[in-house]
């Protein structure tokens, strides 16, 4: 089975040859920094998309190609992170002529990741910016917040705007590449759950997410949920978009992955693995993957770090992680069930 069509079978709960080994989350400038001064090739690049397939490959992980569409062109204004230019609908209006950007297909899918897609070498998932993350990118954190309750039409504006540019995406999307699945980088959550109220997400993210679900859906590609934090509490809300997974599942906000299996069935998960364990022996890590192999088991689940692997990782520390990786996601000879 090859790398395209392990994942696709994988997000469908069809049986597979082994799981994934991926990393979704790729690593920090600082761990490739750090892993470069104790064997990892200089030659690496520590920024782009195929310079992380080249590291991918280096350590015999399945190569998966990710784009991130920008929602803003190089004009608009430089902004402080968690700041936003827009303070009204008249900011919103005077700086739509720097947003929503004609797409590079070129370099947003170069002809050799096309080519190798086709062969199915290697797998392909792009992301948009979610209903929650982009009004908050562009009012900043403490406005957005407030604008739920004091400027509910501006939010609303933005993102019936967004769906229209995803809409775009999706129909141009269909002459150039059929990707396995897709994410809407959202971060609506911390370590005590969502950040707004389910009668929020109702009125403000639900009506966007059901115009777009069934078109991702109607080109044959998964869509998955990216939010930090606990989730759990807000999974459903999402499955009930027509939303298919969630990733990361951070352990260390409280993400129990079993018990999101036990609950939600049907539910596609990447990630779950607690980083925090990389740094306390190949025991410690020994002991999470046998924390995560029930749900490996049951389908629909790729297991991968639950965020980027942190630079304290040490070269020798991560390769007795991938040792661990390879054991655990190696399936008996019937595709049931693993080791």
């Amino acid at each position: 089975m090859n790398t395209r069509d392990r994942f696709r079978h994988i997000l469908r709960f069809e049986q597979v040859d082994r799981l994934p080994r991926w990393e979704w989350a790729t690593w920090w400038n600082l761990t490739l920094r750090r892993w470069k001064e104790e064997g990892l090739p200089q030659a690496f690049s520590e920024n782009g998309a195929e310079s992380r397939l080249q590291v991918m490959e280096f350590f015999g992980l399945d190569p998966v190609y990710q784009y991130w569409f920008p929602l803003r062109k190089n004009t608009f204004p430089h902004q402080e992170h968690g700041h936003g230019p827009v303070q009204d609908m008249a900011d919103y209006e005077a700086i739509r002529e720097h947003l929503y950007p004609d797409i590079d297909w070129e370099r947003a899918f170069p002809p050799e990741i096309r080519e190798r897609h086709a062969a199915g070498e290697v797998a392909v998932w792009f992301t948009v910016d979610g209903f929650f993350w982009f009004p908050r990118v562009l009012l900043g954190i403490e406005r957005h917040l407030y604008a739920f309750y004091d400027q509910p039409e501006l939010i609303k504006r933005i993102n019936q705007d967004l769906v229209e540019y995803i809409k775009r995406i999706l129909k141009e999307l269909s002459h150039i590449i059929e990707p396995e699945f897709m994410t809407f980088g959202e971060d609506m959550s911390y370590n005590n759950g969502p950040m707004l109220s389910k009668a929020m997400f109702d009125e403000f993210m639900a009506p966007y997410y059901r115009q777009v679900i069934p078109l991702i859906k109607a080109q044959n590609i998964v869509p998955i949920v990216d939010s930090d934090g606990n989730v759990e509490a807000c999974v459903p809300w999402f499955l009930d978009c027509g939303v298919q997974g969630i990733l990361p599942l951070e352990r260390q906000a409280g993400v129990d992955v079993a018990r999101l299996r036990q609950n939600h069935p049907n539910l596609v998960m990447i990630g779950g693995f607690d980083k925090m364990t990389m740094t306390q022996g190949r025991a410690a890590m020994r002991a999470e993957w046998e924390r995560l192999l029930p749900t490996m088991k049951t389908g629909g689940f790729i297991p991968s770090v639950d965020h980027q692997t942190p630079p304290g990782v040490s070269l020798a520390q991560y390769r007795d992680y991938l040792e661990l990786m390879w054991e655990y996601t190696q399936l008996e000879p019937d595709g049931k069930g693993n080791r």
